[in-house]
Parts: structure tokens; C-alpha cells; sequence
């Protein structure tokens, strides 16, 4: 059997590369990837970090993320943009990279799964679009020279592939002595010489980007300054700056057994590492998550070695310390390593060595605490809103299920938060709550969970019923098809269909030609909509051309809408013209033609009556307090 391979959560849909194909960035993007495997330099990315369609593109994906609506130290968000045209905002982000001077960074701490705080650095929503404008054009060129087996903080990898990866060497390899190196402090003590010195040897060699970054990373801290060192935690481009500099430690490592090139060259790397096991060479593997990282060893020696090289490298090349009391050599075999909220052992099975695993202990204390936390937040909050509550309860355990269902022994350890948690609902929430024993009317939990609904007591509050923490199974975290790419076609086929329902001619012409008289907000939410509805009017069903389209809004901006994706509707202009008519005899004329092109384009499955659609057009006509058309 080959080895198991897994895609990124929701294939076939990923919204990142709809984004960039609609704003035709991507062909930008896959050229610096394939200009950057062949190691070519790239002296001119100023250009194609001010081109419209990348800012436009940023803009999208600035607005997506979830702290867009956090201020920085100006007070301002992502509806500070919104309001802008789209012209606007490019002349924004390009005036600002001109001469760029970034504003302070706004400092907040946040508490670790071990109690202690965190500080995390907020840049201003203008800051988070520059950075995003760079982020863009860096990605690529970075993508195509990290190495195969680090996995954090990069497009279509997760926890669950570095998690695998651990898996794979033990059961596959049978190795089973694993070097912790724990990093003091790693992102704050990147040094910014360091950084911008592999940032030339990637072949990112425009002197003026080069400058814009420095000055990034410089940005001062609101109450501290500026620094002398580190990236912070929460600015945009942060991760790959990350990645960028522990990417020599990957190499270097991969160098010493994985990666070490031959003088002869062998058909497969199988006979390659059956060749080199008989030097004197040591067997020694990666697996790294952002600043968390292992190093496998076949053997105790060899990993007491290891540890000792691999915290001198760090020290003379990058300037990192280690964590002496984090930091050791482990035998699998008899004792647990922590990794990403994990702890794993190796266990003998009939005769081979594998993985064992269990949360880790600070991961169970956390989970035990914010479920408490939530409880009180059920027992305290006003009665309309413990629906609402409940919901944000039921969110955190499919949370907690989702991410920590490839522990081998998940469900004992559910099975004991929960035992301690219920003590807690009962106490809490017995004013509130009722319980029944194998039945439930709410149907997310039956879908959910339907081996509970016949045997098993459900707690109920309000009309919700509680996720119980032991419904969760074993999922074996699958390794990652090393293909899999945002950049390549053959990558992207993975995880990606492309649009083929819309008319790209169509979306190529709404996205080179925005409404000069709309906001940004406005002009993206079309395009997006455009696509979403398949280039089709919601309510004829008709194919929509260029001259045919119009974006409706559902409650007009004049009794309050707004341009929100959710107040926007694409509509053929016949339909939109009968929504806001008020003279009878146009309106007469426009429902003939309308229900003609429904007639002609409409649903041949499921057709609605004329009365049907009058009554769709009438629930527009409604919100724009129009009178309603009579069948």
C-alpha cells in the first residue's frame, strides 16, 4: 500500500484562488513560482506589488480576514475602506508605499494555553493592506523554495500533516527518538539583518521592497518603540517572515541525510537511503510547525549529537537561543513528546513500534476552562440569548473534535473533560436545562451525532441541545500530497475547480471596469455575486451579458442598505427596472418580459408559476417600499 494522502479541508472550493483568478492575478503569481524554482532573481516585484489587480486583490483578502474589523492605534477598520472607491484605494496604498513610513503597531497580550501572555502587535488597517499588497507577491516566490516538511503558516497545511509526518517515521521508519528544540522566545528575537540577508539569497532582490520591509519590521510599538529585533506576532506578513528564516535550519537540516546529494544518482530515494545506511552517515528527519519543530533519529547517539549541532547552528547562524528546560532528546519508547497540543509515545504492536497519542495536559486543562467559561456565559446571559450562547458552546466542542480527532485515544480523554464538565452543567444550568434520554428535536445534533440520539442522555437548553464532548471518533491524520500547490495548475486541480460557469470575459470586464461613482466594497461584492449566481439573474435564470447586468440592492441605501455582499443581488435590467417602477403601465410591459425570459431560462426541473415569480419580484419591490404587483 502507498503511503496516505490527504487535501486540504473542502476540496474542490478554495475562495483565495476564485479571488485571484477572477482579479487575474494568478498567472502573475504561478510565473514568480516557476521564475523562483529555477532560482532566478527578481529585482522589479515593486511593480507587481503597486499593480491595480494586486491591490484590488488585497483589498479582498484584507476584508476576509477576521481582524479587519479591530482597530489599530487610528482607530480605524475595514469600513474605513469600504467607503473608498476603488481608485481611491489604490492611490492610497501606492501614495503610502512611496515613501513608506508604517504607523505604530497597536500592542495587546493574550493569554497562552500555559497561562502566561503573549504580546500581539495590531498594525492599522491601511498597514494590514500594504503588508497584504506584499504578502501577495512574496508567497510564491518563498512557496517554491521552502522545504517539503514544514507545514505551519503556509497554503494548504495544517497541524493534522506535521502531526502525520510524526506517524509516518514511526510506523513506516520505526524510528523513535525525537529531538525537542524549543526556541526562547523565537518571534521575538528574529534578527532583522539575518532576515533580510535570506530574503537576497531567495532571490528577493528588489533593493526598494528590501527597503519597504525593513522598515516593516521596524515599525514602532505603541508604549515600547521601535525595535531592535522580531516580527510581530499578528501583523500579516509576519508568518512567512517566519518561514523565511527558519528555512535555512530546514535545508540544512534535510542536507545532512534526507536531501544529501550523491556523487552517483539512483533511481529512486529508496535505493538512495538504503545506499547511504551503509556509510557513515546518520539517518536524521524534519518535521516543523512555524517555530515548533522535530528532529527524528534513528538512534540515541545520533540524537545526543543532533541536539548539540542543531543548537549551535541555531545560535551562530540565525541568533536563536534554546529552552534548556524545554529542550532534550526523547525515546518514544518510554517516554511522551508534546507536539501541537498532542503527546505522543511509541507502543509496540505485534512487532513494530507505533504512535500512541493523547491530548496534552495544558490542551485538556485550556479546553476544561473555556467550557466553564462558556457554561457561566449560559447561566448569566438574558434569556433571548441563550440560544445564541448555547451555539458558541456547541461551536467550541466541534472545534475541540475537529482539531483533535487524529489523537488515537481522543475519546478517553473527551470522555473526562466531559465527565467533569457535565458536573458543572448541572450545577449551573439545572434552572434552564432539561434532559432527555435518546431524544432530541434539533437536527444539527442528529446529523451530528445520530449513534447518541437513541441511547444517550442529551442535555437541553433552550431550544438547543449541548454537543456531548464524547461523540468524537478517531481520525488517522492522513500525510500530505506533497503536489498540492496554489501555484501550479497540476497543484491547484487538487483542491480547485476552476470557474467555468461564469463568463470570464464577463468577470475580466467588471473587474477592469468598477463603477467609478461606487465604493470598493460595491464594485468587489458584484464580482463576487456575478460568480456566486453563475452569471445568471436570481430571478429569469437568464445567462447574463454584459450590457444585461445590474446589481440590485435589497434595502437602498437611502433607507439605510449598505453594499454588504448580503444586500446585493445580480439581476437581468428588466428585473431590476420592475422592481423600482411605480407607473402601472411600464409595469405591465416589464412583467411580460420578465416572465418571458424565466419562460425561456428558468428551471426546467423544478418551474415556478408566474404567480411564483411575481412573488419573488414582489419581496424586492417590498424592501424598496414599492407597491406590490397584482397576478
Amino acid at each position: 500500500m502507498g503511503k496516505p494522502t490527504s487535501l486540504p479541508e473542502n476540496p474542490r472550493k478554495k475562495d483565495s484562488l476564485r479571488h485571484s483568478e477572477y482579479y487575474q492575478t494568478q498567472d502573475m503569481y504561478d510565473e514568480l513560482h516557476k521564475l523562483s524554482k529555477e532560482n532566478k532573481h527578481f529585482t522589479k516585484l515593486y511593480e507587481l506589488i503597486v499593480n491595480e489587480q494586486n491591490i484590488v486583490r488585497a483589498y479582498r483578502a484584507t476584508k476576509n480576514n477576521k481582524g479587519a474589523k479591530t482597530a489599530g492605534v487610528d482607530g480605524k477598520t475595514i469600513d474605513d475602506i469600504k467607503s473608498l472607491t476603488e481608485t481611491d484605494v489604490i492611490k492610497l496604498v501606492r501614495n503610502k508605499l512611496e515613501d513608506y513610513k508604517p504607523q505604530a503597531v497597536k500592542r495587546i497580550m493574550i493569554t497562552k494555553a500555559d497561562g502566561k501572555l503573549r504580546p500581539l502587535g495590531i498594525p492599522t488597517i491601511s498597514d494590514r493592506l500594504v503588508q497584504q499588497c506584499i504578502l501577495q507577491i512574496l508567497k510564491p516566490i518563498a512557496e517554491a523554495k521552502m522545504h517539503p516538511h514544514s507545514y505551519g503558516f503556509r497554503d494548504n497545511r495544517s497541524a493534522h500533516h506535521a502531526i502525520a509526518r510524526v506517524h509516518h517515521m514511526v510506523h513506516q521508519s520505526q524510528i523513535t527518538y525525537v529531538v525537542d528544540v524549543d526556541i526562547k522566545s523565537f518571534f521575538d528575537n528574529v534578527d532583522h539583518n539575518i532576515l533580510i540577508k535570506q530574503m537576497w539569497n531567495m532571490g528577493i532582490r528588489d533593493k526598494r521592497v528590501i527597503s519597504i520591509i525593513k522598515k516593516l519590521v521596524k515599525a514602532p510599538i505603541e508604549g515600547i518603540g521601535i525595535p531592535t529585533k522580531g516580527t510581530p506576532q499578528g501583523g500579516i506578513i509576519s508568518p512567512i517572515l517566519s518561514n523565511i528564516y527558519l528555512n535555512e535550519l530546514d535545508w540544512w537540516v534535510s542536507s545532512q541525510w534526507e536531501t544529501f546529494e550523491t556523487r552517483h544518482e539512483y533511481s529512486s530515494t529508496g535505493k538512495k537511503f538504503r545506499a547511504l545506511k551503509t556509510t557513515d552517515m546518520k539517518e536524521i528527519w524534519l518535521v516543523r510547525y512555524a517555530d515548533d519543530f522535530k528532529i527524528m533519529c534513528r538512534d540515541y547517539p545520533t540524537a545526543v549529537k543532533v541536539f548539540h549541532a542543531v543548537t549551535e547552528w541555531l545560535k551562530k547562524r540565525l541568533r536563536l537561543e534554546i529552552s534548556p528546560e524545554k529542550s532534550k532528546v526523547v525515546n518514544l519508547k518510554t517516554n511522551y513528546t508534546e507536539f501541537l497540543g498532542f503527546k505522543l509515545k511509541a507502543v509496540s504492536k505485534g512487532n513494530k513500534w507505533v504512535v500512541q497519542s493523547y491530548l496534552c495536559d495544558r490542551a485538556k486543562k485550556k479546553i476544561l476552562t473555556d467550557l466553564k467559561k462558556q457554561i457561566k456565559n449560559i447561566q448569566k446571559c438574558k434569556p433571548e440569548k441563550v440560544n445564541y450562547q448555547v451555539g458558541r458552546y456547541n461551536s467550541m466542542v466541534l472545534g475541540y473534535h475537529s482539531y483533535y480527532k487524529v489523537a488515537t485515544h481522543i475519546n478517553k480523554d473527551m470522555c473526562e473533560i466531559e465527565h467533569k464538565t457535565i458536573a458543572t452543567i448541572k450545577n449551573r444550568l439545572k434552572n434552564i436545562m432539561s434532559v432527555r434520554k435518546g431524544k432530541t428535536d434539533d437536527k444539527s445534533y442528529q446529523k451530528l451525532y445520530p449513534d447518541y440520539v437513541n441511547s444517550y442522555r442529551i442535555y437541553h437548553v433552550g431550544k438547543r441541545a449541548l454537543y456531548p464532548l464524547s461523540g468524537v471518533k478517531t481520525k488517522a491524520p492522513m500525510n500530505l500530497n506533497q503536489t498540492t500547490c496554489d501555484f501550479t495548475v497540476e497543484g491547484r486541480k487538487l483542491i480547485h475547480d476552476n470557474l467555468i460557469s461564469a463568463d470570464m470575459r464577463i468577470v475580466e470586464h467588471l473587474v477592469r471596469n468598477p463603477n467609478p461613482k461606487e465604493t470598493i466594497e460595491y464594485n468587489d461584492n458584484r464580482i463576487g455575486l456575478y460568480v456566486a449566481q453563475n452569471g445568471k439573474c436570481r430571478i429569469t435564470g437568464k445567462s447574463l451579458n454584459i450590457n444585461e447586468i445590474s446589481c440590485h440592492h435589497k434595502k437602498p441605501r437611502k433607507f439605510g442598505g449598505s453594499d454588504k455582499y448580503a444586500n446585493l443581488v445580480i439581476l437581468h435590467k428588466e428585473v431590476h427596472k420592475l422592481i423600482h417602477t411605480t407607473k402601472e403601465e411600464t409595469v405591465e410591459t416589464l412583467l411580460k418580459n420578465v416572465l418571458r425570459l424565466y419562460e425561456q431560462n428558468g428551471s426546467k426541473k423544478n418551474p415556478k408559476k408566474p404567480n411564483e415569480i411575481i412573488h419573488l419580484i414582489n419581496q424586492y419591490r417590498l424592501k424598496v417600499e414599492n407597491t406590490l404587483i397584482t397576478s
